[in-house]
Parts: C-alpha cells; sequence; structure tokens
C-alpha cells in the first residue's frame, strides 16, 4: 500500500472542531516531509499545513491560527486539529508526502502518495 488513509472528517457548524487523522504507508513514514491539503470541486488543491521530520510547521494563511497539525511519533500518525471552522473551510481534506524542493512551499506539484481524503463540510 502506497497510500495514506485520510479519517476524521464530517459535517459541523460553525465555530465547531473536527480532528483529522492519516494514517501512512510504509512509503511516507520516511518521508522528510509531510502536509494536509484541501480541495473544493473546481479549484486547485490548497496546502494547508506541513511538518518536517524535525517537526517544523507551516500553515497557509488562511487557516494559521486555527488548525494545528501534529505527529504521534509511536505510530507516525499525522492529525490535523481543526478549530473555529468556517463554511470556506470546506473541502475534501488530503495528506501527501514531500517529493521535491522544501516543506514550506506548501505547493501540491511537490507532493505525491495522495490518499482518498475525507469530506469536511461546514455550516453557517
Amino acid at each position: 500500500q502506497e497510500s495514506p488513509m485520510e479519517s476524521g472528517g464530517g459535517s459541523v457548524q460553525a465555530g465547531g472542531s473536527l480532528r483529522l487523522s492519516c494514517v501512512p504507508s510504509q512509503y511516507i513514514v520516511t518521508k522528510r516531509c509531510t502536509a494536509w491539503f484541501r480541495q473544493v470541486p473546481g479549484k486547485a488543491r490548497e496546502g494547508i499545513a506541513s511538518m518536517t521530520s524535525s517537526g517544523m510547521t507551516t500553515y497557509s494563511d488562511s487557516v494559521k491560527g486555527r488548525f494545528v497539525i501534529s505527529k504521534d511519533r509511536a505510530s507516525n500518525t499525522l492529525y490535523l486539529q481543526l478549530n473555529d471552522l468556517k463554511p470556506e473551510d470546506s473541502g475534501t481534506y488530503y495528506c501527501a508526502a514531500l517529493l521535491r524542493n522544501n516543506c514550506y512551499r506548501l505547493l501540491s506539484d511537490d507532493y505525491g502518495y495522495w490518499g482518498q481524503g475525507t469530506q469536511v463540510t461546514v455550516s453557517q
């Protein structure tokens, strides 16, 4: 299995919280950076947050201060805590591993090993 498995999505009201999980494949565990992206139909995949193997994090301006990326070192599970959710946070959330360039650009072209995603819907 090359792709990770995301879970934890759901439907919440604005202001609510969710915690997404990403169980990595054996290929992703060794990668130096993993990240979360989200996508809505008709739009490009947007980088949300990344974490290097040493624990350095990067966030997009749209989620900074509201979302928190973390990792369980024992299981290598990647998490994304979503707080103070807004309707514009709705979309399909994916985790992926960095294949090229650096961890801070949050560009989907730099990443691979995409999972199937988990859907987040935020209502007003």
